[in-house]
């Protein structure tokens, strides 16, 4: 097996970096690299989709939280591990190439990909709500337009435009939600001065039902609606191809993966739901963050959240952008997509695959307009367990590739996955058992999304065998024909 194309390989082979076709470029700065880390952890999700989950577990949706992040966070170790052995571009789906076969690289990077153009139309949609709201002149299509041409440009000029603009709204991100923690923890204490709350108590962790008002199931159903929240955590490995020490961002960022989570989402989701009691009318109506922030009488609570969301969505627009054509690279690079896609210009910007990229999510943003409940709600439902099937080829490819790094280059394990191999056969268990349970879940709509993304993938994998099946075929048609003319002769 031979290993990954540095970054500077990538692409036309004959090509060197600063010349088009020269291959992805290390353009991404320490900064950056941190802060992307970071901000891939904050989605928006979390802050729009929490108060769900809060109404369906009450305080519990902590457990449901730490769960994922435990989940998530030994995944990541999986994933630190293989990248900062061999960093590339591909990120888990290079590695499953390597480890598990073609047809799961194939499978796992076009699903991956699949999932992150979906995201565009969504987030460019959801963008577009707030900004119609402010500037009600512009249409709502004509906002969603706007911004992703606005990213488009960005991403295209070259990755480190794209480093720092996420730098800046990562930046906010985490400053945003920083200081709700900081304001929202003093205010449960009691000691924000000029601000009394009449709600705000540690007792909201156990009154009104206790701390698992609905039983211990729903918890598991807390976790169902958080878990895609956490999406982006592994943006991070695929970025630190174009950095300039890989094996170190990849290592920093896996190392910090565990107070990253522990502060972003379990810290500001005990804050909300210390604040507020779990059944207060206005979590469901406001949204969990502005409900606690109007809870402390801060004035324009709505409007700061909306800002915050607004550069949230923007954030992840412009990493869903980023880490698609990247995938697409990936992909072309190794035969799996088209040629042009491990094209790249003089300043290491593989154009094709971001133009088809955003090309994909601009006609996913026309069916979100056009037929919002048939067509563009198949394309969210049949990429919503993207992120457990990634979860799950990095789990069968660290057990493979470990095997392979400690045979071939075992100095290259800076990042070892703890307690190897049963943590990762424990993980593997534990997502398989999630993806189970989604099957029982019909209220919030989990068999229908398990389903439709089983039968996606079904027709991802069949192309990806068919596909490598040709391919053996063709390599092996020049061994034997001379084989026959021996024969006849």
């Amino acid at each position: 097996m031979t290993s990954q194309p540095t970054p500077t390989q990538a692409g036309n082979a004959s090509g060197r970096p600063g010349e088009p076709g020269g291959g992805l470029q290390a353009g991404l700065k320490n900064r950056h690299l941190s802060m992307i880390a970071i901000g891939g952890v904050i989605g928006a999700g979390l802050f729009v989709g929490s108060s769900s989950g809060i109404a369906t577990a009450g305080p519990g949706i902590l457990l449901s939280y730490a769960l994922v992040g435990t989940l998530v966070v030994l995944v990541m170790r999986m994933l630190g591990e293989m990248s900062a052995a061999n960093p590339t571009s591909g990120s888990f789906s290079a590695h499953a190439d390597r480890a598990l076969g073609r047809w799961a690289g194939f499978s796992i990077g076009w699903l991956y990909w699949f999932f992150w153009v979906v995201v565009l139309a969504v987030e460019a949609t959801a963008g577009a709500k707030i900004l119609s709201g402010w500037v009600p002149a512009v249409p709502q299509w004509g906002w969603a337009l706007i911004v992703m041409i606005v990213l488009t440009a960005t991403n295209l000029v070259s990755v480190g435009s794209y480093g720092e603009f996420e730098f800046w709204f990562a930046g906010i991100k985490v400053v945003a939600i920083g200081a709700f923690i900081v304001v929202g923890a003093l205010a449960v204490f009691g000691v924000l001065p000029g601000v009394h709350s009449d709600k705000a108590s540690l007792g909201n962790l156990t009154g009104q039902g206790g701390f698992l008002p609905h039983g211990p199931g729903a918890i598991l159903t807390g976790v169902l609606l958080v878990v895609f929240s956490f999406m982006g955590s592994e943006i991070a490995t695929l970025a630190a191809g174009e950095s300039e020490d890989p094996q170190r961002a990849v290592t920093k960022s896996t190392n910090s993966i565990i107070w990253r989570i522990a502060v972003f989402y379990l810290g500001s989701i005990f804050v909300v739901v210390s604040l507020l009691p779990w059944n207060d009318p206005s979590i469901k109506d406001k949204g969990s963050y502005v409900a606690a922030l109007d809870s402390l009488g801060i004035a324009h609570a709505g409007q700061i959240m909306n800002v915050i969301v607004l550069t949230s969505v923007l954030s992840c627009l412009n990493s869903g952008l980023y880490t698609a054509s990247r995938m697409a690279f990936s992909l072309g690079q190794r035969g799996d997509a088209p040629k042009a896609f491990a094209r790249t210009t003089s300043r290491g910007v593989p154009m094709a695959a971001i133009v088809a990229s955003v090309v994909f999510g601009f006609v996913a943003v026309f069916f979100n307009y056009k037929f919002p409940d048939s067509v563009f709600l198949f394309l969210v439902n049949s990429s919503g367990a993207v992120a457990l099937f990634v979860w799950l080829v990095i789990c069968f490819s660290q057990l493979r590739m470990r095997k392979i790094i400690q045979r071939e280059a075992p100095e290259k394990l800076l990042v070892k996955m703890w307690l190897y191999p049963y943590l990762t056969w424990a993980t593997a268990a534990l997502i398989v058992f999630v993806l189970g349970y989604m099957l029982t879940d019909t209220e919030h709509d989990g068999r229908e999304t398990v389903l439709l993304s089983l039968l996606v993938a079904a027709v991802v994998l069949v192309i990806a065998v068919v596909k490598e099946r040709i391919a053996g075929n063709r390599t092996a048609a020049p061994t034997e024909a001379p084989a026959d003319k021996v024969s006849v002769g």
